[in-house]
């Protein structure tokens, strides 16, 4: 696994180490002095960068080529740039015909592969041809630098033991160079290298099951260490060792202690990967200890870092197939689903990262009954939508239904108000007068004779008085045969005295008698619209009460309703 600060500072040694003894009044000397103190990704450097290459281009000096391709790497901050400038350096290099600067060229490559694209196999290609132009070389510590990277992209596909052997060497160099004095700058490098080729190892024993040798060295790590300040990275990087091995020992208290002292200089380093592993062996702890709610908030964040990243351990694959069963059990089929999903895209990244470790890990779900669940997850995802929708819409349509009703309601109040407001004056809508005389307007002239007209009214008023236009079947012809006159004298009176034909004037007279009888005669509250309909000499219920709503502008079981809860709170 990758130390952040550890190849930072390989970073930086290797595109700066190549000229430490040139002329310091050399052009290039000149140039670099410009920009050498800015920090790595710095692009306010390139410009001196491109004059520098521009200078070895045109002394056609490879060596401090190389070295400008190898500073435009460093100073760049797309990944893909510094690709491209990794493939100059190794031309450069190349053609300097110097196996040294062609090793550091090839694991400068192989440290952009691994470091910033996360290719390791790539990375790992190049790594064996640094390895391969430095093997005989004298110069050791570039041996084990190469060395080193080679172990750690090893470890990461899975070659242990292979990556062990490289680095117990690189411990071992490390370790003896601590022996010999050395400025304080060169030693704390050694001592660095010693304590991450150690972490390393650690790294190895755990994944082949040697878990006494891992924590001998945990110790040995600790104890060196001391608490010092400096190394705070390293030893939180031997904490996470420590609470893992915790962890499989069933001491979840200290796990948990060793994990979360670990974890902020971990993050501070931004080392997401080893972040992760935190998150997954806290999350096991709360989990063994039956707190699953806890358990699954540090399962979530180790997939928020998935999300960002689109990289994961394998060990951590596991931590899905826990969410899943956590949502299944909680019944939390969106949940569910989408961590379906985000195994199955942990598979494909573990399968072409992985390719080494991927048949050997364990997997309670394969690839076919992932896709099985997410078809199933998704078929209960829309049939959940589906209900949802119908659930929204019935809900609406009964808010529509319930506001609709209150309004038709606050509407029947109103008119029942207006209308009892008229009744308890003594009035109806548009009220018909039994008439001494005929009132004809002052600009009006009738039709008909003075003397007619008289005759027509007091006849008029026998048949209001006496209640006739309640029997059934009166209609123009019967009724002027009754009062002994002729339709069309009758219709024009009755038009020029009530402003309206015989039909509306026989409706009129119906419905205001049937109203003043519900108002003032509470037993005619009981009964049927049928009933009244009958009362009143109509013929059917319908017509009954959409004359009855036209003349008083509420429905006859409406009033009757008003009417009934009015009379009940008169009483209370």
């Amino acid at each position: 696994m990758k130390n952040i600060k550890l190849i930072n500072l390989f970073l930086y040694l290797f595109f700066t180490n190549c000229f430490a003894h040139s002329n310091s009044n050399s052009p290039y000397v000149a140039l670099r002095k410009k920009y050498e103190d800015l920090k790595k990704n710095d692009e306010r450097a390139l410009p001196y960068v491109h004059q520098y290459i521009a200078e070895a281009k045109k002394q056609n000096d490879f060596k401090y080529l190389a070295q400008g391709f190898k500073d435009a790497i460093f100073y760049s901050a797309d990944e893909q740039v510094k690709l491209m400038y990794a493939d100059s350096t190794i031309i450069a290099a190349l053609k300097t015909k110097d196996n040294d600067l062609i090793s550091n060229a090839y694991l400068g490559k192989g440290i952009i592969y691994y470091f910033n694209f996360k290719q390791f196999e790539q990375a790992l290609n190049e790594y064996l041809k640094a390895y391969q132009y430095i093997e005989k070389s004298n110069d050791l510590y570039q041996i084990n630098k190469v060395k080193y990277h080679l172990g750690v992209v090893k470890s990461y596909l899975g070659f242990f033991d292979e990556a062990l052997d490289l680095f117990t060497d690189c411990n071992i160099y490390f370790k003896e160079q601590l022996r010999t004095k050395k400025h304080l700058n060169l030693r704390y490098n050694d001592e660095k290298g010693y304590l991450n080729s150690l972490h390393q190892m650690i790294i190895c024993y755990r994944n082949l099951k040697k878990n006494e040798t891992a924590d001998s060295l945990i110790d040995d790590g600790l104890r060196f260490i001391n608490d010092r300040k400096t190394f705070s990275l390293e030893q939180s990087y031997l904490l996470k060792c420590k609470g893992i091995s915790e962890f499989y020992k069933s001491n979840y208290t200290g796990a948990k202690i060793s994990l979360k002292k670990a974890l902020p200089q971990i993050i501070k380093a931004k080392d997401f990967s080893w972040e992760a592993v935190i998150y997954y062996y806290l999350g096991k702890t709360y989990s063994a200890g039956r707190s699953d709610v806890k358990a699954v908030r540090y399962f979530e964040k180790v997939d928020s870092i998935f999300t960002k990243t689109s990289f994961i351990l394998p060990e951590l694959r596991i931590c899905y197939e826990d969410l899943i069963n956590y949502n299944h059990r909680q019944k939390d089929f969106r949940n569910e689903l989408y961590y379906t999903k985000q195994l199955l895209k942990v598979d494909s990244i573990l399968g072409k990262n992985f390719s080494y470790l991927s048949p050997k890990i364990h997997r309670q779900y394969d690839k076919q009954s992932l896709l099985k669940m997410k078809e199933e997850l998704e078929q209960k995802a829309n049939n959940r939508t589906v209900i949802a929708l119908l659930t929204v819409l019935l809900s609406f349509s009964i808010i529509l239904i319930l506001v609709l009703k209150y309004r038709k309601e606050k509407f029947i109040a109103s008119k029942y108000r207006l209308l009892y407001e008229k009744l308890n004056r003594g009035e109806s809508e548009k009220q018909i007068k039994h008439l001494e005389k005929p009132e004809i307007g002052e600009h009006k002239k009738s039709i008909l004779k003075p003397e007619l007209l008289d005759v027509i009214a007091e006849k008029i008023q026998f048949f209001e008085q006496h209640k006739i236009f309640l029997q059934k079947g009166i209609t123009l012809s019967v009724l002027a045969q009754k009062l002994d006159t002729n339709t069309y004298y009758l219709s024009s009176f009755i038009n020029e005295t009530f402003n309206m034909n015989f039909s509306q004037y026989l409706n009129h007279l119906r419905i205001n008698y049937i109203t003043e009888l519900l108002f003032n005669d509470k037993r005619f509250l009981n009964y049927t619209v049928e009933a009244l309909a009958e009362e009143c000499g109509m013929a059917s219920r319908q017509s009954f009460s959409d004359i009855f709503f036209e003349i008083n502008g509420i429905r006859p079981a409406d009033f009757i309703k008003n009417r009934l809860q009015q009379l009940k709170s008169d009483t209370l």
